[in-house]
């Protein structure tokens, strides 16, 4: 027996006042109505209508489960209505973030102004962190995320790579002369991102590793600075303090202007793939879903 259905059938059978006049507001006939009552009443164990030759009535359990069928079935569709406005109500409410410091900086928040304009109702809550965090445990809703991917039930959209570039200061290089090949680097001041989680952060990323005619190349580098911040580094190599290997959504502009001159064109820097994680059953959502097109629109691979 469906249940549901046996108790839409029910409330019919009451408004209406008749088996007959209820099958013909259901489509049913008045035999399946008759056993859709049958077949309710041996489920609950009692009466639920007295019925006669020329009318029926309610028994006081019938009226009482009437109420509660009314009750049941109003809850039933103001949560179908709930679902159908989840689907074409506008984008709203707040979204949680969370992104790498370097691109949430340089591409990401520049990029939010136009968001906010196409959805002004979506308040943004942006936490930028090199920390792979849980979107679960930590209550996010998207996440755009570096490197290779651990196996998990999220859905992992992939963006552009996160490329590098090889660069230094005009300064620099006219006081110190411009480096040929990679090994040349080692006679120069390079200035390293420092990581405090790793075992021994002194030597963190001052092995640089590029890609040139002869495959990769790793060169032991050294120099005056050793910090963790991107930004920090960025600064320290347009006002001429070394050479830096920096993310293009840092330096891209430093580029074009002039500010810093990419090095070793022969030789490729490292770059990491980049991924827009969601959980699925969240992507019901609007301001998700409007958020997932955007970043796609902006940077899908």
């Amino acid at each position: 027996m469906d249940l549901f259905q046996a108790m839409t059938v029910y409330v019919k059978v009451v408004e209406a006042g008749s088996m007959t006049a209820a099958a013909q507001a259901c489509g049913l006939s008045t035999t399946m109505v008759g056993n859709h009552l049958r077949a309710l009443e041996q489920r609950l164990g009692v009466s639920l209508l007295k019925r006669t030759t020329r009318k029926q009535s309610l028994t006081e359990f019938g009226g009482l489960y009437y109420q509660r069928c009314l009750e049941v079935l109003g809850l039933v569709a103001n949560s179908e209505q709930l679902a159908e406005q989840i689907h074409t109500e506008a984008p709203q409410g707040l979204l949680r973030i969370t992104a790498p410091p370097a691109f949430g900086a340089e591409r990401l928040a520049p990029a939010l102004s136009e968001f906010s304009r196409r959805y002004p109702q979506i308040q943004l809550y942006v936490v930028l962190s090199n920390q792979a965090m849980d979107l679960i445990d930590s209550g996010f809703d998207v996440a755009i995320r570096l490197g290779e991917l651990q196996p998990s039930s999220l859905i992992a959209r992939p963006l552009q790579d996160y490329t590098m570039t090889l660069c230094a200061s005009p300064q620099y290089l006219a006081r110190r002369g411009t480096p040929q090949q990679p090994m040349d680097l080692q006679d120069h001041d390079c200035l390293a991102f420092a990581y405090p989680s790793t075992d021994d952060w002194r030597n963190a990323d001052k092995l640089w590793r590029l890609r040139g005619p002869e495959g990769e190349v790793e060169v032991a580098v050294s120099g005056p600075m050793t910090i963790n911040s991107s930004q920090a580094l960025h600064r320290a190599a347009v006002e001429g303090m070394g050479i830096v290997m920096l993310p293009d959504a840092l330096v891209g502009a430093d580029l074009l202007a002039g500010r810093l001159v990419a090095l070793l064109p022969g030789y490729q820097s490292p770059s990491r793939s980049m991924h827009l994680l969601y959980a699925q059953d969240r992507y019901r959502l609007p301001k998700l879903r409007a958020f997932v097109d955007f970043v796609i629109e902006q940077w899908a691979r």
